[in-house]
């Protein structure tokens, strides 16, 4: 892995491409080029038959320079790295800093290849690949560019493995704004690779992690739960924690009664006490403070009209027989 670092202090991570891709990829390029050229010599030679030598050697020259050296630099230039090689093999000629490249830097590539890869027969640019530390050969050099690869196998995502249903909302209390970020990461990679690891290796591990994350928090990992568990416990506590405060804590207020009042919530009601019979304590009905009353009818009274006193009675705490 080579590390760039652009215009904007960015630091990449890009993988080099190594001598075997290129050289593949160079031959394939080389092999597309010279029979184009061939075609085009044909052609040449054939429509120029009744031309003196010189005009034929003039024209082959200039066939030669044009598709030998000029269609290599048109074509990375014009694909912004990527030759018909370069697809094959998933390769991209990239800037030192990794931007694309532009047209002076295919010609001073191109330019340079006709020496190091044509004149030697690639002896040079293979020498210079091996000697320098990113794969580079002497035109990627005096042009500031690297050959890069662009298809790079993505490992597929870990699975992180959820807590036991008896730790849930254990860890509910701790304080978890003074573990690092990296931490956290640190604890995620292991438990997305903890059934990978040697059974003493991740022992070992989860204990480290565990032991930083309570120091971090300031709460000891509890005598009865395994290091692997408690880290599973806590990174769920922290995902469920950015979950409410991205999307809300999910619980709504009670609807408001008619006159402003709140209606009794059950927690209020349950506690209301009543008359304990049978079956245990009964609840009163609940009355609307404000709006008409029903009509009465067998085993209610008729309510007392509007604006009257009402009959002040003690509260004893039982209900009165229906």
């Amino acid at each position: 892995m080579s590390e760039l670092v652009t215009g904007e202090a960015v630091a990449l991570e890009l993988r080099p491409a190594k001598l075997p891709s290129r050289a593949l990829a160079v031959l394939l390029d080389l092999v597309v080029a010279v029979a184009v050229y061939v075609a085009v010599t044909v052609v040449l030679v054939l429509a120029t038959a009744s031309m003196d030598e010189a005009a034929q050697t003039a024209l082959s020259v200039v066939a030669f320079v044009l598709l030998l050296v000029g269609g290599p630099i048109a074509v990375e230039t014009l694909s912004h790295g990527r030759s018909l090689g370069k697809m094959a093999c998933g390769l991209r000629v990239v800037r030192d800093d990794g931007g694309p490249i532009r047209f002076r830097h295919a010609l001073v590539r191109g330019l340079l290849g006709v020496v190091e890869i044509l004149m030697t027969f690639g002896v040079a640019a293979c020498i210079a690949s091996l000697v320098s530390a990113r794969g580079r050969r002497i035109g990627d050099v005096f042009a500031g560019t690297l050959v890069v690869r662009e298809r790079v196998p993505v490992a597929p995502g870990g699975f992180l493995p959820p807590p036991p249903p008896w730790l849930a909302g254990r860890f509910s209390g701790l304080d978890l704004s003074a573990v690092p970020d990296d931490l956290w990461l640190a604890v995620r990679q292991y438990l997305t690779r903890m059934r990978q690891l040697d059974p003493q290796v991740g022992q070992a591990m989860a204990g480290r992690l565990a032991g930083d994350l309570a120091a971090c928090t300031g709460v000891p990992v509890p005598q009865d739960v395994p290091p692997a568990a408690y880290l599973a416990a806590v990174v769920q506590e922290r995902q469920a924690r950015e979950a409410r405060r991205a999307f809300g804590s999910g619980t709504a207020a009670p609807p408001a009664a008619p006159g402003g009042a709140a209606w009794p919530s059950a927690a209020g009601a349950e506690a209301t006490p009543g008359v304990v019979g049978g079956g245990g304590p009964v609840r009163p009905p609940a009355v609307p403070p404000h709006g008409p009353t029903a009509p009465s009818g067998a085993g209610q009274r008729p309510s007392a009209p509007e604006g009257a006193p009402r009959e002040k009675r003690p509260r004893t705490g039982f209900v009165p027989p229906a």
